[in-house]
């Protein structure tokens, strides 16, 4: 029985009914509310779905800010490039982007979703259009030392119960919650007696203090250099070159969506986002820059002077910021004037004070202690039978595919665990 219809569980679906084709005596059942299987994985990526990243397992540890060392085993039973065979072998060719970010060649997440909904049902899995409300389990009697004290024996959804000799819980985080991730895994979990560590927004857009953000509302910024400084500390804790967006409340986008995993412990007054708006040019060249459009604006006023240098919506507030007369002639000014200009284009200030709610996340930072589940199967150490995947875990990474790997490589894990058990089963 596999809890929950999303990436991790149509693979963990998928996975297990291909290692036990031809058990005439195993079912497979997925169990999922939505009338559509894969509805958060089919808008992943903007639609593009970034199914992983083609990187080596140093590269991708490094990228899992949570709980790194639990995904060893998970990683190396189901690289990246396992994970590009698989659905090359399901008829989806993928293609390797800036970042070794891997998308399907369609640059569509509906052909990720669908050829795994496929695969499961050429497989025989049995889909239930139903919502588990809760975990059957009974005590073992005399359990072994350090071995579950309870097992498994089915799920409950509503007034039917569904008897199962495993059960993989995929239940995602609570991010998205109008896509099926709205937390139930964890009161799942609970049952089970697991830890489940309290769930807060990871890559999520960040609301930021003062009137800047609302003024440059809808501006898009490319090719912009981000540093996340920690004041207490006196140090950059995060730095990234890439997109961002302003809004009315604050800042999104790529950059913005990393650095917020950076950040979970957000407050006000703690942390300050300074901006590069021009990366490529050094202190001296971003001057020279200044000056050679200077010369060629010498008699407009200064806010004029700024249109081949800036996009529209920004060149309001750094004027602003830079404290000069907006109307001040170019001709007239001065060298001091003109560094407080580049100090603004290359370090606009904001100041962070809230994520934005978790239900617009992109993935859940928290979940089930993974110090109550086995790294080697995923396979719970409290309740025999019982297996997690996926977001539910406490494991979280940051953009860039990093995520949905853990997705598909705990699925794995847990499906070949499952199927173990299925094969010794008497």
């Amino acid at each position: 029985m596999i809890v929950g219809g999303g990436a991790a569980g149509l693979f963990a679906a998928m996975q297990t009914a291909q290692m036990l084709q031809g058990r005439e005596d195993v079912s497979i059942q997925l169990l999922e509310p939505n009338d559509r299987l894969g509805k958060k994985l089919r808008i992943t990526g903007k639609g593009r779905c970034n199914l992983t990243n083609d990187c080596d397992r140093d590269t991708f540890l490094a990228n899992v800010p949570t709980n790194p060392r639990f995904l060893y085993a998970a990683f190396n039973a189901l690289p990246p490039r396992n994970v590009m065979a698989v659905f090359e072998r399901l008829g989806v060719p993928v293609k390797v982007e800036r970042g070794q970010r891997v998308f399907p060649v369609s640059d569509s997440a509906h052909d990720i979703a669908d050829a795994m909904v496929k695969a499961c049902r050429d497989l025989g899995v049995q889909v239930i259009h139903d919502k588990v409300t809760r975990l059957l389990v009974e005590d073992i009697p005399d359990p072994m030392p350090k071995s579950p004290t309870r097992r498994i024996t089915g799920v409950v959804c509503g007034q039917k119960t569904y008897p199962a000799h495993a059960v993989i819980v995929c239940t995602g985080g609570c991010s998205y919650p109008t896509t099926g991730s709205d937390g139930s895994g964890y009161k799942l979990a609970q049952e089970a007696g697991h830890t489940v560590l309290p769930p807060i927004p990871s890559l999520v857009p960040l609301v930021c203090a003062g009137r800047l953000c609302a003024d440059m509302m809808g501006l898009s910024l490319r090719n912009v250099r981000l540093e996340v400084y920690h004041k207490a500390k006196k140090k950059v804790i995060y730095e990234d070159f890439g997109e961002m967006l302003f809004t009315h409340f604050g800042v999104t986008g790529p950059l913005i969506l990393s650095a917020s995993a950076h950040m979970p412990d957000l407050a006000a007054g703690k942390y300050e986002l300074r901006i590069n708006l021009k990366p490529a040019l050094n202190e001296q060249e971003l001057d020279a820059r200044i000056l050679s459009d200077f010369k060629k604006y010498a008699n407009k006023d200064f806010i004029n002077a700024l249109s081949d240098l800036l996009p529209l919506k920004a060149i309001e507030p750094v004027v602003r910021l830079s404290g000069i007369d907006p109307r001040k002639k170019v001709n007239v000014i001065t060298k001091d004037e003109r560094k407080a200009l580049l100090d603004v284009i290359r370090g606009l200030t904001l100041e962070p004070i809230a994520h934005r709610p978790i239900k617009e996340a992109i993935i859940t930072k928290g979940g089930v202690s993974v110090k109550e589940v086995d790294p080697g199967s995923m396979a719970s150490k409290k309740c025999e039978g019982l297996y997690f995947a996926g977001e539910v875990l406490d494991v979280d990474a940051y953009t860039g595919g990093f995520n949905l790997q853990i997705a598909f490589s705990t699925a794995h894990l847990a499906a070949m665990s499952v199927a173990d058990s299925v094969t010794y089963c008497p």
